[in-house]
């Protein structure tokens, strides 16, 4: 059976896709109503599962007309779309971060199930093995390299 967690994000997406124009708005309040949840359930969801490395933007604005804004970021080609991923890589970056920028072009359908994997596999803290913060400098190396090779390939 799914979690909460997991049933949240599929609802927000379907928002989110239903939407037309690939921005919802939503009433904190209102969605943890709905699942009868508590808010910080809702902000775990949207901090961990719409993230930039993800491919969405998140603003908010708190008090009583408050809301948060999730909106999906569309590139108009995929060259576009592996240079955003390459400029938010930066010099150094986390294991989580780097697997959700992985989940990220599985999901826009750049790179096949079975690459998604080994590009995981590549990335673990098991496999760089050696001390902060030179492991998170060299796995955001590897994975730039690994995006231009893709971008490369694509042409």
């Amino acid at each position: 059976m799914r979690n909460m967690s997991d049933i949240i994000e599929k609802y927000l997406k379907e928002m989110i896709e239903k939407s037309g124009n690939e921005v919802v708005e939503i009433k904190r309040a209102h969605i943890a109503e709905k699942f009868d949840c508590v808010p910080s359930q809702l902000n775990y969801v949207i901090k961990t599962r719409f993230t930039n490395e993800h491919g969405y933007v998140v603003e908010s604005k708190r008090g009583g007309g408050g809301y948060i804004r999730i909106t999906k970021v569309e590139t108009h080609s995929e060259t576009e779309y592996l240079a955003h991923l390459q400029s938010l890589i930066g010099d150094s970056i986390s294991q989580l971060n780097a697997g959700h920028l992985v989940q990220s072009m599985y999901e826009n359908e750049v790179i096949t199930y079975r690459e998604a994997q080994i590009i995981d596999a590549v990335m673990e803290r098991e496999v760089l093995s050696i001390e902060l913060p030179y492991r998170d400098r060299l796995r955001a190396k590897i994975l730039r390299r690994v995006i231009t090779a893709i971008l490369y390939a694509k042409e």
